[in-house]
């Protein structure tokens, strides 16, 4: 999508999903591109549909958690767009994990005990519950890969206070556990994700999005624990399959790897698997809709009519 142009326009930001519009320096215009990234790389095509499932499941996640902390959406108008209050971000990602899956099981099978200065107990199994879901934050790269600190290290560097630090880790496990239960409730296992988080003054707000395939990863309940006990593996709904595809074509987003192919067949599969994620989370039928730019813009300033 191009660079588009809205009414008191600020400044603009293109990151690896959104391109972000700032507005009279006080609200975000988030469009959810279709561009799909893996190991902080964006893949060279774009996968049909992407941004609107990431847009409207995140919309439904943080209408269904308002109660729990403020968040910065206000509207959503286009399937694609949301418009947000503006706020100052932590540099960190509060990563909150319930299950022993992803990059804290290759840490934890490389022989590694602890995780963002968090205490990994012995025994455990690949995608294996923890006693209790764990915070293991990392940093919040504008560039490059995102790093693993601990908690010690964010207060250590100032990229938040202890009592802001409480208040967040407070925010993210209540979510989680918020998350768990919508999950549940359509056959399916919150393993893990992520949340970030802003502030407008001394207030903190959800920013982003939340329970999304790009942030957060699904296994099916059905038949999950008799899995874990064959040893076989768990069905799940994530992004994990692309970083897998990555992966076993040789491609960790390291220098000097080249992106492998990716041939139509398999962006249409990408595209149905994020469709179906969108109808297990939500329990709805996904609705495809295509939106010109000169639509965006039309009910983006529409929607601001009503907002200021």
């Amino acid at each position: 999508m191009a660079t588009l142009q809205f009414e008191h326009q600020t400044a603009f930001y293109r990151g690896k999903v959104r391109d972000v519009y700032t507005i009279s320096d006080k609200w975000l215009v988030m469009i959810a591109s279709d561009r799909i990234s893996a190991f902080d790389v964006i893949l060279p095509k774009p996968i049909p549909y992407k941004g609107q499932v990431l847009n409207q499941i995140a919309a439904k996640m943080l209408g269904a958690t308002e109660d729990i902390c403020p968040n910065w959406l206000v509207a959503t108008p286009a399937p694609n767009v949301s418009i947000g209050k503006k706020c100052t971000p932590f540099k960190i990602e509060m990563v909150v994990r319930g299950n022993l899956t992803g990059h804290a099981w290759r840490t934890y099978a490389s022989g590694k005990r602890t995780l963002c200065g968090v205490a990994l107990p012995e025994g455990m199994k690949e995608n294996d519950f923890f006693p209790q879901p764990i915070i293991t934050p990392s940093t919040k790269a504008a560039e490059g890969h995102d790093e693993d600190i601990s908690k010690e290290e964010i207060i250590q560097q100032g990229l938040a206070t202890k009592e802001e630090w409480d208040t967040l880790s407070d925010y993210a496990l209540k979510l989680f556990a918020r998350g768990k239960e919508i999950a549940d409730k359509q056959g399916l296992i919150l393993a893990d994700t992520k949340y970030e988080f802003g502030k407008i003054d001394n207030v903190i707000y959800l920013m982003d999005e939340i329970h999304t395939p790009d942030s957060s990863r699904y296994f099916i309940k059905e038949g999950f624990e008799e899995r874990q006990q064959k040893g076989e593996r768990q069905k799940q709904l994530s992004k994990e399959f692309v970083r897998e595809w990555l992966i076993q074509n040789n491609f960790m987003g390291k220098e000097g790897q080249q992106v492998p192919e990716m041939t139509d067949a398999w962006i249409n599969e990408i595209s149905g698997r994020y469709i179906e994620l969108y109808e297990k989370v939500t329990g709805e039928k996904f609705v495809p809709k295509n939106v010109s730019e000169d639509e965006i813009i039309m009910k983006v300033n529409s929607a601001f009519s009503l907002i200021v």
